[in-house]
């Protein structure tokens, strides 16, 4: 497997809306994006931020690349706007995809509408919508939480934050 080289640097912690971020200098995005072969997208890193290890997704918002800051990734993170703080970065190739579970599966199949419009979705809304279930933990949970997903699919109601499609 290729090794992808880590790059240190520093950078203070702002904030847009609710989220904390920091910029990635030019010259170290350039070097991301030669090492993921694009420069558009989500572009997967991962690296350590004040020595703590993260995974977390490069994007770009309102033309600028920008690194946001999670409290998994930094405790207290929205509070600690205007602090600078050490990280290091790295493209990750490994894969972000979350394998759907056979309920879900079975409940499309089901369905033939709420399959149409699953196929039809964005894959990161899908994925979106794959993690959410994978992470419920109980049967009973994941079962109410299906029939919610197909009845956003369906057009019915909201769910995992969002309008229906």
């Amino acid at each position: 497997m290729k090794q992808h080289n880590t790059i240190t640097f520093e950078a203070k912690i702002e904030i847009i809306g609710i989220n904390p971020f920091v910029f990635v200098p030019d010259k170290i995005l350039k070097s991301i994006f030669e090492q993921a072969g694009k420069d558009k997208g989500h572009i997967p890193i991962r690296g350590t931020i004040n020595n703590h290890p993260y995974k977390q997704t490069l994007v770009k918002y309102s033309g600028e690349w920008r690194l946001y800051i999670n409290t998994t990734m930094l405790k207290n993170s929205p509070k600690r706007i205007g602090e600078i703080i050490s990280i290091t970065v790295s493209f990750d190739p490994e894969s972000r995809a979350i394998e759907m579970s056979d309920d879900f599966a079975t409940a499309l199949k089901a369905n033939q509408e709420a399959n149409l419009v699953f196929e039809q979705l964005s894959t990161s809304l899908q994925q979106e919508i794959i993690r959410y279930l994978s992470r419920l933990k109980t049967k009973e949970t994941l079962d109410k939480n299906i029939t919610r997903a197909i009845n956003f699919l369906t057009g019915k109601e909201r769910f995992i934050g969002r309008e229906k499609p």
